[in-house]
C-alpha cells in the first residue's frame, strides 16, 4: 500500500527512544522529511545519523524539554519560520510517573497538564497554519489505554490522558473541513523504558521478582507477549497517511486484545 508521504514534513516528539524513534524511522522509510524533537542533544544526534536519505530527504532535530512548553513552542516557530511547516505532527512525550491517586500533589497534576496538554496545544497552534494551505494535515497523540480503561497505580496519568483524549476530539471536529484529522493512537503494554519501569515498581509493591511480574503482565494479554515499539509506529503511520484521510476523532488501542472495552 502506498501511504502516500513521499517528500511530506513530519514532527515526531520524544523521539530518541521507544515508539517516538520507531516512527521516525519508519516515517522517514516512507519518504517523509523527519525532523525529531528531545531535549538530549546526543541522543537526537544518534537517531537523526540513524534515518535514510535514499530519497533526498532532509532531517533534522529540535532541542527541547516538554516540561518547558514555551520553549518547544519557540523552537517548532523558529524551525518553520527558517525552513518548513510540517504536514504530520506526533505528539509523545513520556508519561507521569505512577502513584496513586490520592497521594499525588496538585503539583504533580499542574506538570502533567503543561507537559501533555499546554504542550501539544501550542505544538498544533503552530503547524495548523500550513496544514490549512496544504489541504493535508495529520495530529496525532500517542496517549494510553488508560483512556477506555484507567490502570490501577497511574492515577495522574489516567487524569492527564483523558484529558488529551477529549482536547483532540474536539480538535478534530473543528479541523477535519481543512483536511486535518487528529487521533489518537493507544499503545498497550510496549517493550519500552517506561515499562521496564512500570514493571519494578509493580514487582516491588507485590514483593515478587521482575521477570514473575513480567510474566504476569503478559499474560494478561490475549496475545500474550508486550508490542514492539515498531508495531505502534505501523499504526501510527497509517494514521498519518493520505490514505486515512476520512478517519478522524478515533480512540485506537495497540494493545494485542487488553483492553475489555470497545
Amino acid at each position: 500500500m502506498n501511504l502516500e508521504l513521499q517528500n511530506k514534513n513530519a514532527l515526531v516528539c520524544g523521539s530518541t527512544q521507544g515508539i517516538g524513534k520507531a516512527t521516525a524511522i519508519m516515517l522517514a522509510n516512507e519518504g517523509m522529511n523527519v525532523t525529531l524533537s528531545a531535549r538530549n542533544k546526543e541522543k537526537l544526534q544518534e537517531v537523526i545519523a540513524e534515518l535514510p536519505t535514499s530519497n533526498n530527504q532532509e532531517h533534522s532535530f529540535l532541542q527541547a524539554d516538554f516540561s518547558n512548553p514555551e520553549q518547544v513552542q519557540k523552537a517548532v516557530q523558529n524551525h518553520i519560520e527558517g525552513k518548513h511547516g510540517f504536514h504530520v505532527l506526533v505528539n509523545n512525550t513520556g508519561g507521569p510517573k505512577s502513584g496513586l491517586i490520592h497521594k499525588a500533589s496538585t503539583q504533580e497534576f499542574s506538570d502533567a497538564f503543561q507537559m501533555h496538554v499546554v504542550t501539544n496545544q501550542l505544538l498544533t497552534q503552530a503547524v495548523i497554519p500550513f496544514m490549512k494551505e496544504e489541504g493535508f494535515g495529520r495530529i496525532i497523540n500517542v496517549i494510553s489505554t488508560s483512556v477506555k480503561e484507567p490502570i490501577p497505580g497511574l492515577g495522574v496519568s489516567n487524569t492527564i490522558r483523558n484529558a488529551v483524549a477529549n482536547w483532540a476530539k474536539t480538535l478534530a471536529g473543528e479541523l477535519a473541513e481543512f483536511g486535518i484529522t487528529v487521533n489518537n493512537v493507544l499503545p498497550g503494554f510496549t517493550d519500552t523504558a517506561r515499562l521496564d519501569q512500570i514493571i519494578k515498581i509493580k514487582a516491588k509493591n507485590a514483593n515478587t521478582s521482575e521477570e514473575e511480574m513480567t510474566q504476569i503482565m503478559k499474560n494478561y494479554v490475549p496475545a500474550k507477549r508486550f508490542a514492539k515499539p515498531e508495531e505502534t509506529a505501523s499504526a501510527i503511520a497509517f494514521l498519518a497517511s493520505g490514505v486515512a484521510s476520512y478517519i478522524t476523532g478515533i480512540n485506537l488501542p495497540v494493545d494485542g486484545g487488553r483492553t475489555k472495552s470497545l
